[in-house]
């Protein structure tokens, strides 16, 4: 199948950016893409399958485990040794909103064990995910007791399977991507809380915008394959980029003044434990690598700000302003030079 190409995305210059950010630093902890029907939420988040550089993993490993990381490697590679290295694409994986959690988490390949009698584990969605993506649409439709499980093995790196004779654990560490429509319901504030960036994607009033979004996608789906080709080289270009900013990431410091800032934002804005400020310090990291920059900015925490808290805000009763809004009055008080 090929995938709209994610250069080719007009607009949403938010999503794209909250996706790059993650891409370039997983500790951020996700995406949240929440907004009405056909707005290009998932269009964004499967293009960027394609455009994520390749890792090195163990060949032939279910669990795409990295070689170069011994203290993280599944049973059967820290058992058998170095195997040899086979570079494929970064995982980025679908989890349908039917999905049982047999699905998710594995479960005993039962034609194996009616044809042969051999106990043998087929893994699930976690572990075709971990060191990539896992993608959640209509997220906030999810069942409870998958959202239980998701939020057990995002917070361990592990997952964990015992039943049927079976007693399996193996890595599962992925960036949870989710999408969904907030007018068809709320997502548990244990799940949410788990999002580092939030993004409110809505269509764009812009009448040129429009009419250019409807040209490429008619372009596209009359010859994807012509379509993705003449795209080609800014994917590459931004590819590149990813890779640069992956490499720079560890040199970018954050003053302690501007620190101090992203702190006292967090303060102002009543925003419950320290996963705010964590994210945000994350987030603007990740923006200063992207933009080629050394050293944290008072701009760029300004630039990651809305994303990393906006979903973070107690909710008042008495006050229906928008979540963004209340971060946008914030960041004058405490964000002053």
């Amino acid at each position: 199948m090929t995938v709209y190409p994610f250069t080719a995305i007009v607009g949403q210059a938010a999503l794209k950016d909250a996706l790059l950010l993650a891409s370039i630093d997983p500790s951020i902890g996700g995406v949240l893409a929440l907004g009405e029907r056909g707005t290009g939420k998932s269009t964004a988040i499967r293009a960027l399958a394609a455009l994520l550089p390749e890792i090195e993993a163990v060949n032939g490993c279910p669990y795409n485990c990295a070689p170069d990381r011994r203290a993280s490697l599944c049973e059967a590679c820290a058992g058998s040794g170095p195997g040899r290295v086979a570079r494929i694409p970064a995982p980025v994986v679908d989890l349908p909103l039917g999905a049982t959690e047999d699905r998710i988490t594995g479960a005993l390949d039962l034609e194996r064990a009616l044809s042969q009698g051999e106990k043998r584990f087929e893994p699930g969605l976690l572990a075709r995910a971990h060191r990539g993506f896992l993608y959640i649409d209509e997220v906030n439709l999810l069942e409870d007791h998958l959202v239980d499980l998701l939020l057990d093995v995002a917070a361990s790196g592990e997952n964990v399977v015992e039943r049927e004779g079976l007693s399996i654990r193996h890595p599962s560490r992925f960036v949870l991507v989710g999408s969904g429509n907030p007018e068809e319901g709320d997502l548990r504030p244990q799940l949410l809380d788990r999002f580092g960036l939030c993004i409110d994607v809505r269509s764009s009033a812009n009448l040129a915008e429009r009419v250019e979004i409807v040209k490429r996608r008619d372009a596209y789906e009359r010859d994807p394959a012509a379509f993705v080709r003449s795209w080609s080289r800014q994917t590459l270009a931004l590819r590149k980029r990813i890779v640069r900013a992956r490499e720079a990431l560890p040199g970018v410091t954050m003053p302690d003044e501007v620190l101090e800032k992203a702190v006292g934002l967090c303060v102002a804005l009543g925003a419950d434990g320290l996963r705010g400020e964590l994210t945000l310090m994350r987030a603007a990291r990740a923006r200063a690598a992207l933009d080629g920059e050394t050293c944290v900015t008072e701009a760029i925490l300004r630039s990651v700000a809305v994303p990393s808290l906006r979903h973070r805000l107690r909710k008042d009763p008495l006050d229906d302003t928008d979540a963004a809004i209340r971060v946008e009055r914030a960041m004058e008080d405490v964000l002053v030079s």
